[in-house]
């Protein structure tokens, strides 16, 4: 793909809509189809679940590359950028939805759900899931479909909201995610874990150091870092170098913006020290990443 062909898909500032969009597509009707080109990179302002129920190929997210295979689920975040290898053999579903769907309440499964099948660049973006857990989740998509047909009876939203949660619980209890550590909303260090990623989520752009997030947290770094490492096997400082880059590397491919305005839009007053963090981190200057074919 030529460069300037992908230089204008990516936004600074990619502002997921609210609202209470639920749509629910069928592959392979909508690939390859529809206004985007999902054989080419691009970015949505919703949150999707792609679900591949049989064919085999390649599913391109941030640049990296995972293999598409029957039972696999993927969780896109909005902002992330993702294609697919142009294979038409995908048989599926995806489910599109706004940000009203996943908003944050006082319940603490509700950030538990989000945080660990969404907005995880720290592990793969997929579960591989079994035959049996597979007709629990086909039998609540046609509950979700029948449902999507009754936008005017009461109760509708909470209705689609309730159903998409039991989905996203069934992935969650018993799907498998390579590499993971498998978290339970029980345990203290899990859910502190949790409100990290959340927060580093929110605050990457803001806060820069383990101090900022444990003090905003409300627990000792020490304690942060014991968490964050059984959780994940990194420190909290690797996850926020690791989340600061992937916005900078997402910047400075796909957008036209000057590297002072990424490193402004980062949180970097100066733009020098944003150029030698990112060398440090990615060993080539954003100049040079820009570049990379």
């Amino acid at each position: 793909m030529e460069e300037a062909s992908i230089r204008n898909i990516y936004r600074a500032v990619c502002e997921a809509p609210g609202g209470h969009g639920f749509h629910i597509d069928h592959m392979p009707d909508f690939l390859y189809k529809g206004e985007i080109d999902d054989g080419q990179p691009h970015v949505h302002t919703f949150y999707e679940i792609l679900w591949f129920q049989s064919g085999e190929g390649t599913h391109y997210v941030d640049f990296q590359a995972y293999p598409v295979v029957p039972g696999s689920i993927f969780f896109l975040t909005p902002g992330q950028v993702h294609h697919f290898d142009g294979s038409s053999d995908y048989k599926g579903v995806a489910i599109k939805l706004c940000t009203d769907f996943l908003r944050e309440s006082d319940d603490e499964g509700d950030i538990f759900v989000k945080y660990d099948l969404f907005h995880t660049f720290d592990t793969t973006p997929y579960y591989i899931i079994d035959s049996a857990t597979s007709k629990t989740l086909r039998e609540l998509l046609s509950q979700m479909e029948d449902e999507i047909g009754r936008g005017k009876e009461v109760g509708h939203i909470d209705m689609l909201r309730s159903l998409l949660r039991i989905f996203l619980i069934k992935v969650h209890r018993y799907g498998k995610k390579e590499g993971a550590v498998q978290l339970e909303d029980m345990k203290s260090s899990h859910k502190l874990f949790v409100m990290f990623r959340g927060m580093l989520e929110k605050e990457f752009t803001s806060k820069h150091t383990v101090q900022e997030y444990a003090d905003a947290l409300n627990v000792a770094v020490r304690t942060l870092n014991k968490c964050v490492n059984d959780c994940s096997g990194r420190s909290p400082l690797a996850f926020i170098n690791e989340r600061i880059m992937l916005e900078a590397k997402r910047q400075v491919r796909y957008s036209n913006l000057m590297i002072k305005q990424i490193a402004f839009n980062l949180g970097y007053d100066d733009p020098s020290y944003f150029v030698k963090f990112f060398k440090r981190q990615c060993g080539m200057l954003p100049s040079e990443f820009r570049e990379i074919d």
